[in-house]
């Protein structure tokens, strides 16, 4: 039997973080719940202070995948900011794998990278390494968690 999963992301601005990783993923953002007008409204169902909402822009702060196939991610408005690499992070896989040439698979990578580069990320690290047929570049999110496109 497998366990039903969500990955939650720790940040400071939930909603900007969901709006770059629905572009990044090509994932929706979600809608709030049957029977609920906003996020809010459920937050509040639930038990959520008043005061861990105010301030916080009634936009969504959830990602679903369109296809029902991926996992679904939460982006946790949390008060401490981003110190140390991350343990966990996401491998964008954009290149096709390694039965495509090198070339192909570098200029798909650096299409994405610059695609994701204008939605707000920026490049960490470039992974070249052309005796081992691997072309890969770490980048950062707009509050600076760590991925990979490969």
């Amino acid at each position: 039997m497998t366990t039903s999963f969500q990955i939650t992301i720790d940040c400071a601005s939930p909603t900007s973080q969901a709006a770059f990783w629905a572009t990044a993923l090509g994932y929706d953002l979600a809608p709030p719940p049957s029977g609920f007008a906003s996020w809010h409204a459920w937050y509040r169902s639930v038990g959520v202070p008043e005061a861990e909402l105010a301030g916080a822009p009634d936009l969504p702060d959830r990602l679903v995948d369109p296809a029902g196939v991926g996992p679904r991610f939460w982006f946790q408005q949390v008060p401490e900011g981003k110190t140390v690499k991350n343990r966990l992070h996401l491998d964008l896989d954009v290149s096709g794998g390694r039965s495509r040439p090198l070339a192909e698979r570098r200029a798909a990578v650096e299409a994405e990278v610059a695609r994701l580069c204008a939605a707000g990320a920026s490049v960490f690290r470039v992974l070249d390494d052309p005796g081992n047929d691997y072309f890969a570049v770490t980048m950062q999110d707009p509050e600076g968690n760590e991925f990979c496109v490969s």
